[in-house]
């Protein structure tokens, strides 16, 4: 979706459950709007936040008009047949976007087109490298065409339906995930408790919420090494993506059950 809308919305990191919200990004042209959804990926829920997220994914699926089922061609195929049980009973147009395509050979590539066009016999079938820009525009067409006719759903000028604070609490727990292992960034919230617009600089006060005690001493590190190391990637993203100064001050606490906590989960907004 980043490639597509041409921002970074959505954060990317090689872990699962990267993405735990629907989040919107709008693509607006002289004669069309495309309004993208990202999903978390299809998982069993163990927590009342897992079972948020997969709400995310029915509420996406039940407004699509196309869904795109973006495959990692570095991944096996074998841990999709859950999804794609789920895509082909759905009547809406499919097209499987076979993402890194750069790393794979030639007759590897056909080998997987001609596999993923056995799965879903109705769906359209286009690889492409998000990173290296191969297949947008057809990808881009397939969906203009497939599009049905409607009023803009959004004004010109939104790019997506999230705030500020949620890119920010995104970004902080994009480095986490990236520099923190096991069960660590899994069991990690970002909750942004203050955005300040001074003259010169934004003040961003920012809490990050673990389940255990040791999952504490692991983001804070020895001498506060891993949390400054994560304010400190976090504070360079946020400053591009705002185009501002930033001084950011992060706390960790410790709340055991948050994951299974209804009403801290509708205040994070992963329950309605």
């Amino acid at each position: 979706m980043n490639s597509l809308v041409g921002e970074k919305l959505s954060i990317i990191t090689s872990k699962a459950q990267t993405t735990r919200h629907r989040i919107m990004g709008i693509v607006n042209g002289e004669d069309f709007q495309i309004v993208y959804s990202d999903t978390p990926g299809i998982l069993d829920p163990k927590y009342k936040l897992h079972e948020g997220m997969m709400a995310f994914v029915g509420s996406a699926l039940a407004d699509a008009d196309i869904i795109l089922l973006v495959v990692d061609l570095s991944e096996p195929e074998d841990e999709m047949d859950s999804i794609i049980q789920r895509v082909s009973s759905t009547k809406v147009p499919v097209i499987v976007v076979l993402n890194k395509m750069d790393l794979l050979k030639q007759s590897e590539l056909e080998g997987c087109i001609l596999s993923w066009m056995n799965k879903l016999p109705d769906a359209i079938v286009l690889p492409v490298s998000a990173l290296h820009g191969f297949g947008q525009d057809s990808l881009l067409n397939h969906i203009l065409t497939l599009l049905p006719e409607s009023p803009a759903y959004f004004p010109k000028d939104e790019l997506t339906d999230k705030s500020m604070r949620f890119f920010i609490s995104e970004i902080v727990r994009e480095k986490i995930l990236r520099y923190c292992h096991k069960e660590v960034p899994y069991s990690s919230e970002v909750i942004v408790e203050s955005y300040k617009e001074e003259e010169n600089i934004v003040r961003i006060r920012a809490e990050i919420m673990v389940s255990r005690e040791t999952q504490k001493a692991i983001i804070i590190g020895h001498q506060g090494s891993m949390l400054k190391r994560i304010g400190t990637a976090a504070r360079k993203d946020i400053e591009e993506f705002i185009q501002r100064h930033v001084f950011l001050e992060l706390y960790v606490k410790v709340d055991e059950n948050w994951r299974d906590d209804e009403r801290k989960l509708r205040k994070y907004g992963y329950l309605s």
